[in-house]
C-alpha cells in the first residue's frame, strides 16, 4: 500500500496516546456523573435503515439531504451509518427496549456525517449524548441543562457560552412558517442557493445559516416567539426563570433554530471561544417523534468529543499519563531467572499493582533504560546471585536508593499504595 492508503479516510482519524488520556478522562468522568443523574446507558448499531432518520430528523434536513452515508445491504435495503444519536435510542424504545414510560439513557459513540472536514468537525465524530424521555416539562428541560453544564464543567472546561431559543410547539409552526416567509418577502435574491430552496422546503433553516449576506437578512426579522402562541411563551419564560434559579448563565438567542425537525418547546447551543469559527461544542433539545404507532417525547443534549477535547486542549486542559506508566518494572539480570520473574510480574499485576518487563532478553543497561523511558517508579531487579540468596533488588528510580530483600517483604512493599 502506499503512504497515502496507509492513512485515515479524509475527515476520519486514528486516536492514540498521549490524546486518548483525555478522551478516555471525559469519558470516565462522563460515566460517574450520568449514573449520578440516574441515567443508564444503552448501547445501539452504528448502521441503522436509512428511513428511520427520514421519519425521525426530517426528509428536508440537512442531515439527510446531504450529509448521510447511505449504502445498500445484500437484501437491496437502504441503510445509513447513523449521523446522530437520538434517532436510534427511540427505536430501541419505540421497538419495547424499555418498559419505563419516564426512562433516563445516555450513550457514547461514533456517528457519521459526509460533511466537509474542518478543524473540530470531522466526518467521523464522537457524541456523548442522554436522552431524559417524559412529557413536555419546563423543569425537566432546565435538569437537562443543567446536567449538560455540569458535565463540561466536570471535565474541566470553563469559558463556555449558552445559548436558548424555543420551537414551540407542532401546532405554532404554520404561523411562524408564514412569519418568515413574509418577513422574507422580495429579498429571497439576497439569499445563498442553499437558504433560497431552505425558504421553499424548510424556511427555519434560513435563520442560523452562517453566510454573513443570510445572517444580515436574517437579523431583520422578529423573534420567532411572536409568531408563537402564548402557551409556548409561558413555557419558555419558566425554562428561564428556572436556569436563573440554578444560577446558570443563560442568552435568548432569537435566531438560534438546530438543524432537526423533531424538536419542540426548549432547544441550545453551549460555545466555546476556544474553537474559532466553529465553535458549538454541545447542543439539545426538547423533541417529539413518533415511531412504531408510539409517539415519543422527551429532552436531550449531545456533546461532540472531538470539539470538547479541542477545547479543553486550548483551555490548557492536559492529559494525565500517570495513571498508564507502570509501578514496577523487573528487570532479569540473569536470563535464566526470566521464567520465575514472569511469574511474578503476573503476580503482581493479579494483587492490583501495574508492571511491566522487557521480554526480549535485553541486557541489563537495556532494561533499565526501558524502565526509566516506561517511567517505573520502582525497578526489580534479579540476578543468579541474589537467585541464589532467595532475594530480590528493589530499586527507587527516583532516589536511585536500593534495597535487598526477600519476596514476600517485596510483595508487602509494592502492593502498599
Amino acid at each position: 500500500m502506499s503512504d497515502a492508503e496507509l492513512q485515515p479516510p479524509p475527515g476520519m482519524a486514528d486516536l492514540c496516546a498521549p490524546e486518548i488520556f483525555l478522551w478516555q478522562r471525559v469519558e470516565e468522568v462522563a460515566r460517574q456523573l450520568l449514573v449520578r443523574y440516574g441515567f443508564l446507558e444503552v448501547r445501539t448499531p452504528l448502521l441503522e435503515r436509512a428511513s428511520l432518520f427520514v421519519r425521525a430528523i426530517g426528509e428536508a434536513t440537512d442531515v439527510v439531504q446531504k450529509e448521510m452515508y447511505l449504502l445498500q445491504d445484500r437484501g437491496g435495503r437502504e441503510m445509513a451509518l447513523r449521523p446522530e444519536g437520538t434517532a436510534g435510542v427511540m427505536r430501541w424504545v419505540a421497538s419495547g427496549g424499555s418498559d419505563r414510560a419516564e426512562a433516563r439513557l445516555y450513550y457514547m459513540g461514533p456517528m457519521f456525517r459526509a460533511e466537509r472536514p474542518q478543524a473540530g468537525r470531522r466526518r467521523q465524530f464522537h457524541q456523548i449524548g442522554v436522552e431524559a424521555l417524559g412529557p413536555a416539562s419546563p423543569a425537566a428541560d432546565a435538569e437537562c441543562i443543567a446536567l449538560q453544564v455540569h458535565l463540561l464543567q466536570a471535565a474541566g472546561l470553563e469559558g463556555f457560552a449558552l445559548r436558548i431559543n424555543t420551537r414551540g410547539v407542532p401546532a405554532d409552526g404554520p404561523s411562524v412558517v408564514a412569519g418568515i416567509r413574509t418577513g422574507l418577502g422580495g429579498r429571497s435574491d439576497a439569499l445563498c442557493e442553499d437558504c433560497r430552496r431552505r425558504l421553499a422546503v424548510n424556511p427555519l433553516r434560513v435563520l442560523d445559516c452562517k453566510v454573513p449576506q443570510c445572517r444580515a437578512v436574517a437579523d431583520t426579522l422578529p423573534p420567532v416567539t411572536e409568531f408563537m402562541g402564548e402557551g409556548s411563551r409561558r413555557y419558555f419564560d419558566e425554562v428561564l426563570r428556572l436556569l436563573h434559579l440554578l444560577d446558570i448563565p443563560v442568552a435568548h438567542d432569537p435566531r438560534l433554530v438546530r438543524g432537526l425537525d423533531y424538536y419542540v418547546h426548549t432547544i441550545w447551543e453551549i460555545t466555546h471561544p476556544a474553537l474559532g469559527a466553529q465553535d458549538a461544542v454541545a447542543g439539545g433539545g426538547r423533541y417529539r417523534m413518533q415511531l412504531g404507532g408510539r409517539e415519543l417525547e422527551g429532552v436531550g443534549f449531545a456533546i461532540g468529543l472531538e470539539r470538547l477535547v479541542l477545547a479543553l486542549q486550548k483551555y490548557g486542559v492536559r492529559p494525565d499519563e500517570s495513571a498508564v506508566r507502570p509501578r514496577v518494572w523487573i528487570v532479569a539480570a540473569d536470563a535464566a531467572q526470566m521464567g520465575d520473574l514472569l511469574v511474578l510480574l503476573q503476580a503482581l499485576r493479579r494483587r492490583g499493582v501495574a508492571a511491566g518487563m522487557d521480554l526480549a532478553g535485553r541486557s541489563l543497561k537495556a532494561q533499565m533504560r526501558a524502565a526509566n523511558r516506561a517511567g517505573a517508579a520502582w525497578a526489580v531487579i534479579r540476578g543468579a546471585a541474589e537467585a541464589e540468596k532467595g532475594v530480590f533488588i528493589l530499586k527507587n528510580m527516583s532516589t536511585g536508593t536500593q534495597e535487598v530483600m526477600d519476596l514476600a517483604e517485596l510483595v508487602q512493599r509494592l502492593i502498599e499504595p
